[in-house]
């Protein structure tokens, strides 16, 4: 089992910076965690991801380069800082966890994950 409770999110300008934390407990540090976000009338979209030794990441075009992913195993902690935000990354932000690599299975797809976090809201305005 694993539990995950996101934080961190917030409302900022565009341009702005916001860092979302997931505190993880249970057995997480057997899977890949990623995080997805879901827009109003969208479904969820994988965008970031990191295995298990933190030596390996994935990002989505749509936030490659603005977006990083790390993990601090002594905290127990996941973060996704977010830097340059627009109004597009506009979103309630999910942290999971999965069994399978970023490189195979379904990821980014949410089938991907075995274990969510409640979620965390994301206001960007313009």
């Amino acid at each position: 089992q694993v539990q995950l409770v996101e934080s961190g999110g917030g409302s900022v300008q565009a341009g702005g910076s916001l860092r979302l934390s997931c505190a993880a407990s249970g057995s997480y540090r057997r899977y890949y965690m990623g995080w997805f976000r879901q827009a109003p009338g969208k479904v969820h979209e994988g965008i970031a991801a990191i295995n298990t030794g933190g030596t390996s990441t994935y990002y989505a075009d749509s936030v490659k380069g603005r977006f990083t992913i790390s993990q601090d195993n002594a905290k127990n902690t996941l973060y996704l800082q977010m830097n340059s935000l627009k109004p597009e990354d506009t979103a309630m932000y999910y942290c999971a966890a999965g069994s399978a690599g970023f490189y195979s299975g379904s990821w980014p797809s949410p089938s991907w994950a075995e274990y969510w976090g409640q979620g965390t809201q994301v206001t960007v305005s313009s």
